[in-house]
């Protein structure tokens, strides 16, 4: 879709929210909480950012943005040089992180990971779900975006943890005390991530839901890598993929506008349709169930066995 900039408003220190309506004011494919967008930048840079609006509203989308000084670019070009008027080029809303149906959740946010939560907080405490929490922190008030809509959820739900003021939330009591059954969603900076995994993975009767909007910390490289081949479907080519190299990299030679952001095997923008072969998973996207079925895999992180062939849909 090429859709429009509407609106850029201030929300907290580092944080904008945009808003995206299509030009000609027709309605916008359904999301729901969790949901993200892919964008195209004006440089040809792609990224990728929770739904943070009402998802009732089908006239518009709306998206939050933490400028990173130190970051790859992309959310610098967003704050430095969109303005008001531009049209980009925006995926249809995908869902990755969907909220599931569960007797109880708890849902945890850091910072700019408040934007996937929140409205996952807000449609529970609209359908009068009888059993949930949120915690979310942040290193001080004024970095922390939506602070007025976290105060209109009921009463009790919500707990706002400033790093300045009391230090980082406590985890581990908000998890122990989880009745069995009940789903966590947790999106945040990588140790709140990593420490919510350590803490249920302590507790085998919840079911644990990220998302991360940067890479997990670096696997160790394997002695195992090697290369291994693979066939892209469309062409007949076989490619060979040696153990330093992604398949990412190798199909870029031969396919130069195939589809990528992150590179780090948590965007999913390069998942690719696998025909045939069995890939090593090492991406943060895809559930156990979605691995063992091997219909897809991300290329810039995932391999084959050495020796073995990947078909891949392209």
């Amino acid at each position: 879709m090429r859709l429009r900039l509407t609106s850029v408003r201030y929300e907290a220190d580092q944080i904008v929210s945009l808003e995206f309506a299509d030009p000609t004011g027709a309605p916008l494919p359904p999301w729901g909480p969790g949901a993200h967008l892919e964008i195209r930048l004006p440089s040809g840079l792609i990224r990728h950012y929770s739904l943070c609006g009402d998802p009732a509203r089908a006239d518009r989308y709306r998206v939050a943005v933490l400028r990173v000084a130190a970051g790859r670019g992309g959310s610098r070009e967003i704050h430095d040089t969109l303005r008001v008027g531009t049209l980009l080029e925006v995926s249809a809303p995908r869902d990755t992180f969907a909220l599931a149906e569960a007797d109880h959740h708890l849902l945890i946010a850091g910072g700019i990971g408040v934007t996937p939560i929140l409205t996952m907080a807000e449609h529970l405490a609209s359908r009068g779900h009888p059993s949930w929490r949120l915690v979310y922190g942040g290193r001080s008030r004024d970095a922390m975006a939506f602070g007025d809509r976290v105060a209109r959820l009921p009463q009790g739900r919500a707990e706002v943890v400033c790093q300045d003021e009391r230090g980082l939330p406590d985890l581990d009591a908000a998890i122990a005390e989880l009745p069995e059954g009940a789903h966590v969603y947790c999106c945040g900076p990588a140790p709140m991530i990593e420490n919510a995994t350590g803490l249920c993975g302590r507790r085998p009767d919840l079911v644990l839901h990220t998302e991360r909007f940067a890479a997990a910390p670096a696997r160790p490289a394997s002695s195992e890598d090697g290369a291994f081949e693979v066939e892209l479907a469309e062409s007949g080519q076989v490619l060979k993929v040696p153990a330093d190299r992604s398949v990412l990299d190798v199909v870029r030679e031969v396919l130069p506008d195939v589809a990528y952001s992150c590179e780090s095997g948590f965007c999913g923008t390069c998942e690719t349709g696998l025909l045939s072969g069995a890939a090593e998973h090492r991406d943060d996207l895809l559930t156990e169930a979605e691995r063992d079925a091997q219909r897809s895999m991300m290329i810039c992180v995932s391999r084959a066995r050495p020796g073995e062939r990947l078909v891949l849909r392209l």
